[in-house]
């Protein structure tokens, strides 16, 4: 999934950070701005039992797929009640998941909220009609069949994940939902369709919220905390609001040309209450490590960055070179490149 700050290119340097400063009997890892879930994905490849969080309704349904479930879903009491559609409908299909995501592929487009707001017929074109409308049946199914009981939460949330990993391959956006593009790009008019996800090794016990995380950090405790907060302005409820309608799908009151939605606003996206945000984050953990990332263009400078670590302990600093998110190739950016950092702490007993 395109998404800002995301640390899937970074994973490597991460691991490799981690590899150096930790002692090789960690057990529990701590994911608290998840996004879409890499690093938490990397700990849990690693063989630590994760527990991640993230205040965004659709960050929290990709994790609870990614981290919480440990092999492709059996969907036992769905396929025996669709035995027949099944059958029609996924037979070239070997697996549960490919059967099942078949059956959704091959539903009708159904109108409803995402086709109503979100394409051309709610004059906004963030998806074609076609899309939009398969999305609002695939959408509505997965909640008819979890209403029904026909399948579990962890079913529930694999086929919500697939859902928003396709439906954002075919947006018609620059990366971001923060506005569509006036004429569809050719990504944009593919047909929806849902692919079985990528599972990683089994970890045990994963457990996945969606809280604020100066609230959830009160009442957990880990081996390794990391950290990954908004670095600037750039407000993710604003940029990801689509996705966050289809996972819950609500009826909020959208405003604007762009249909946005209200959402939370984070404290670590203004200078002054990040720095205030992340000293209660930091002073309340428990945790043996302490890794946080943030590059050379967040609001908090490397001074309150240190000043803030070092209650703790004594603070170390990682960085490299990172290409610069750029949502639109049309615009100059002043630099083509960042510096991300890994600040650690070893947490003083």
């Amino acid at each position: 999934m395109n998404y800002i700050g995301s640390k899937h290119s970074l994973l490597p340097f991460i691991e490799q950070v981690w590899r150096e400063v930790r002692d090789n009997d960690e057990q529990t890892a701590c994911d608290m701005f998840a996004g879409t879930g890499a690093v938490g994905r990397l700990f849990k490849r690693l063989g630590l039992r994760v527990i991640a969080s993230d205040i965004q309704k659709y960050a929290f349904a990709l994790n609870k797929a990614y981290l919480e479930i440990n092999q492709p879903p059996r969907f036992t009491r769905l396929r025996n009640a669709y035995n027949f559609a099944i059958a029609a409908n996924a037979s070239n299909a070997e697996s549960p998941v490919e059967q099942v995501l078949e059956l959704l592929n091959g539903l009708e487009g159904a109108p409803g909220f995402i086709s109503e707001n979100y394409s051309p017929a709610g004059n906004r074109s963030y998806y074609s009609t076609e899309n939009a409308e398969k999305a609002d049946a695939i959408r509505q199914a997965i909640r008819d069949w979890r209403e029904r009981k026909l399948i579990s939460e962890p079913e529930q949330f694999y086929l919500l994940a697939s859902l928003l990993e396709g439906i954002d391959q075919v947006a018609n956006t620059a990366s971001v939902y923060g506005a569509f593009l006036k004429k569809f790009k050719t990504s944009a008019l593919k047909p929806l369709k849902l692919k079985p996800l990528e599972l990683s090794n089994q970890v045990k016990g994963c457990k996945v919220h969606n809280r604020d995380a100066n609230a959830l950090i009160r009442e957990i405790e880990c081996d390794v905390l990391y950290l990954d907060p908004p670095y600037n302005h750039r407000q993710y409820g604003a940029n990801y609001h689509v996705l966050e309608t289809i996972a819950a799908y609500d009826t909020p009151k959208l405003s604007g040309v762009t249909g946005m939605r209200d959402y939370p606003r984070s404290r670590y996206c203004q200078a002054k209450e990040a720095a205030e945000a992340m000293e209660d984050l930091i002073v309340q953990a428990r945790a043996k490590h302490i890794l946080l990332s943030y590059n050379d263009e967040g609001v908090l400078n490397l001074e309150e960055i240190n000043r803030i670590l070092s209650l703790r302990g004594e603070p170390k600093t990682f960085q490299q070179k990172y290409s610069r998110f750029k949502a639109d190739n049309g615009r100059e950016y002043k630099r083509d490149a960042t510096i991300e950092f890994v600040h650690y702490v070893r947490v003083r007993r």
